[in-house]
């Protein structure tokens, strides 16, 4: 593998909170704001994303280990920023730094690791457990 993993690399992604996005568990009448499996996949889409383009073609990631905190609730109609910055790499382990933000808010924050996999090899691999 030539990857070009650049080290401090950063990527923003914002979303708007809506429907699909936030808690229905204390009624549709009750709080409304953004879920924490949500929060979590918006950080590691933008994670994905900002590596992306470093790896050599056929080759992308998946998420492997996710360390987070949800700090904040941000409620429907908010503007959320999703911040990755590429903290290292070990091998084929690339780890970012993850923060989601509501103005001034740190909605949540933590780190996440994503594996660098081989789409073809990963396929098979995947088939041949299954």
């Amino acid at each position: 593998m030539a990857h070009h993993i650049e080290i401090g690399a950063n990527r923003e992604d914002s979303v708007v909170v809506g429907d699909e996005h936030a808690i229905t568990f204390l009624g549709e009448a009750g709080p409304r704001v953004l879920s924490t499996p949500r929060m979590i996949g918006f950080m590691e889409r933008t994670c994905r994303d900002l590596v992306f383009p470093m790896l050599d073609p056929g080759h992308d990631t998946v998420g492997t280990h996710v360390n987070v905190w949800h700090r904040k609730a941000a409620p429907m109609g908010a503007t959320v920023v999703f911040h990755a910055e590429l903290t290292g790499v070990n091998k084929r382990r690339v780890e970012f730094r993850v923060r989601a933000v509501m103005g001034e808010t740190i909605v949540g924050e933590g780190t996440h690791e994503r594996a660098i996999i081989e789409v073809s090899h990963f396929d098979a691999q995947v088939k041949k457990n299954s």
